[in-house]
């Protein structure tokens, strides 16, 4: 069997022994703060491991239960695989057993035992009693079915029972699986002697092994991993689910805070708008819009507002509803993180739910978001990438896809084959559905068919032109693939057209491109500059360059020069004067005097030759091959 690693959080009211029954299970004090020890209370996370014979490893977390420090609790309780709800038998469910309990739920924890602790200190009747308090607590959620053990962590009774029962729901779970870019939101961070800057916290996504360079969000600050520690051990890597303490060079402890997030460079992208799915508690209060919240996400928590789609005004005790999160200070998330949100007066837990979207395109007045939020609430993959390509009326580059999804380029593409989507460009690097592909080929379809309308004797638009007038936001190369890969385009150099189309010319026009032909055989080889021909040429002068152009298309005429252009059946005749000599070195004044023609036509003409490999310049003088 392969080893398993979980996460097990603490759950319950303030002095209900939390910190004692880690102890008797662990042999760890969590309790490791000088004021903790002093006041006899947990103030901030915890820490133990323990492990059974079957190579299953519980890393604990010990979270505090006063009110006050209900912040530490959520940093704890990011990221666990299972709770351990914790009420003493004196007393019962409390106000922070339903809060901690709440939390648990909208957090997305779905396995747990319940601990019935100090019940050496009531008798069966209030024991019962106790009993009796859980079952209404956790009646209809994933703790429904599960057995409350009584312990006591005084006297060791039920303490091998309860291990027991954790050993056994951790047999039937499974290791979560390993994807996506590496994502550590950081819960401590100090200095270890001997080593240096050391950060800890539950990996949300990925892996991460030694010599490795990650960055710190917010900051942007890059750091190298040094060595690595998974529940106390130290590891070649850290991955999704375990409990990691990485060491980290390049910044100091002093630098890294609680709620910053460790992540691999260009794998996630900072937001401060996300659109979620949001469960209001039963004794929440009535939340209208934009009324300041705390958001509490990972380890992190942000001054929020929320706006509510689908115009919905309020956000009523019990409902469910599609919302968008507006925070003061940037966050780092994905699709599939959950979320708490505490009221400041009085401070008290009123909702949390999902994030569906972490990069939403700005809001439009009066625009329906429900079927989108309802397709990507449903936490398909496929589905997801599907939505966000199509919100783009011409598709979404991978790099944005990447840090949408926290997935790699290459899983991307894994996910595009899977869902039909085509991946455009050199580096398959742009994706589109064939709906958008149909929609953007119709209107270049339509651009090139007015082009051609209005210019019958060109043979096509310009390029660049083209894309402009295209207005989407494509990088060269992918337009470039988009028109070879459409049978309806030709693009010939810097010119693209309709396959159907081909050049016209009206009698009046034909006539005209005789007459600028002949001109240009007639010249030789001492034709004028382009400009000048033109111009002298009687024809009206856009015209003509319009059937200058044509005549170089048609390989009638060559361009030698920017400004230089010969009738083809003169260049012809100079070759063959060339070919007579194969062989024979020459110079400039050999050439000219072959050629009949002055150092202005000789120098341009040699050079094109050159370019045409007919000859070859060696020094001052040139060969003929």
């Amino acid at each position: 069997m392969p080893a398993k690693h979980f996460i097990v959080g603490t759950a319950g009211h303030i002095d209900h022994g939390k910190t004692s029954l880690v102890r008797a299970l662990t042999g760890v004090d969590t309790d490791q703060l000088k004021e903790e020890k002093e006041r006899g209370i947990t103030i901030d996370l915890g820490f133990a491991s323990s492990t059974f014979s079957n190579d299953i490893t519980l890393s604990w977390i010990d979270v505090p239960g006063h009110e006050r420090f209900i912040g530490n609790m959520l940093a704890g309780a990011a990221g666990i695989d299972l709770v351990m709800l914790v009420v003493a038998a004196t007393e019962g469910v409390m106000p922070q057993t339903r809060e901690h309990f709440e939390i648990c739920r909208m957090l997305g924890v779905r396995r747990g035992v319940i601990a019935l602790t100090k019940c050496d200190l009531v008798d069966n009747d209030g024991l019962d009693l106790a009993r009796a308090d859980i079952s209404a607590l956790v009646a209809g959620s994933f703790l429904a079915d599960v057995p409350v053990i009584p312990v006591s962590s005084r006297t060791g009774a039920g303490i091998s029972h309860l291990r027991d029962a954790l050993a056994a729901l951790a047999c039937q779970m499974e290791n979560r699986g390993v994807s996506g870019n590496f994502r550590l939101p950081i819960d401590r961070a100090f200095v270890m002697k001997g080593f240096g800057t050391v950060v800890t916290g539950t990996v949300f996504d990925g892996r991460a092994e030694p010599d490795q360079t990650l960055m710190l969000l917010p900051s942007g600050k890059t750091v190298r991993v040094r060595g690595i520690q998974v529940h106390g051990q130290p590891a070649r890597e850290a991955r999704r689910g375990q409990r990691a303490a990485l060491n980290l060079a390049g910044i100091e402890a002093a630098e890294i805070h609680r709620g910053e997030t460790l992540v691999t460079p260009g794998g996630y992208r900072l937001t401060r708008e996300f659109d979620v799915r949001l469960e209001m508690l039963s004794s929440a209060p009535t939340l209208a819009p934009l009324h300041p919240i705390h958001l509490h996400i990972g380890t992190t928590t942000s001054v929020a507002k929320l706006r509510f789609h689908d115009e919905i005004r309020l956000a009523t005790p019990g409902s469910r509803i599609f919302a968008r999160v507006l925070t003061e200070s940037p966050v780092v998330t994905l699709p599939g993180d959950h979320f708490i949100l505490r009221r400041f007066s009085p401070l008290e837990t009123i909702g949390g739910g999902i994030v569906l979207d972490n990069q939403p395109p700005r809001l439009r007045r009066k625009q329906s978001e429900g079927r989108k939020l309802a397709t990507l609430a449903r936490g398909d993959a496929s589905a997801m990438l599907v939505v966000f390509v199509r919100e783009s009326a011409a598709g979404c580059a991978l790099d944005d896809l990447v840090p949408r999804l926290g997935i790699s380029p290459e899983e991307v593409r894994q996910l595009a084959e899977k869902s039909e989507l085509r991946m455009g460009g050199p580096q398959r690097d742009w994706l589109l559905t064939a709906e958008q592909c149909e929609e953007i080929a119709q209107r270049i379809q339509s651009i090139l068919s007015a082009f051609h309308s209005r210019n019958p004797m060109l043979p096509g638009m310009p390029k660049e032109q083209a894309r402009i007038a295209l207005n989407a936001p494509w990088p060269d190369p992918l337009f470039d693939w988009f028109l070879g890969q459409d049978s309806r385009f030709r693009r010939e150099g810097d010119v693209v057209r309709l396959s159907v189309h081909k050049p016209s010319l009206s009698g009046q026009e034909a006539a005209a491109s005789s007459k600028l032909e002949d001109f240009f055989r007639s010249a030789g080889l001492q034709v004028p500059a382009v400009e000048e021909a033109l111009r002298n040429s009687g024809i009206e002068l856009k015209t003509a360059h319009t059937i200058l152009y044509g005549l170089i298309r048609e390989g009638r005429l060559v361009k030698v020069g920017q400004n230089l252009v010969f009738h083809k059946q003169n260049i012809v005749e100079m070759i063959g004067i060339l070919q007579n000599r194969r062989g024979q070195r020459f110079s400039v004044a050999e050439f000219k005097e072959w050629t009949g023609v002055s150092r202005k036509y000789a120098i341009p003409l040699l050079e094109f030759l050159d370019r045409q490999r007919i000859t070859r310049r060696e020094g001052d003088s040139r060969i003929v091959l």
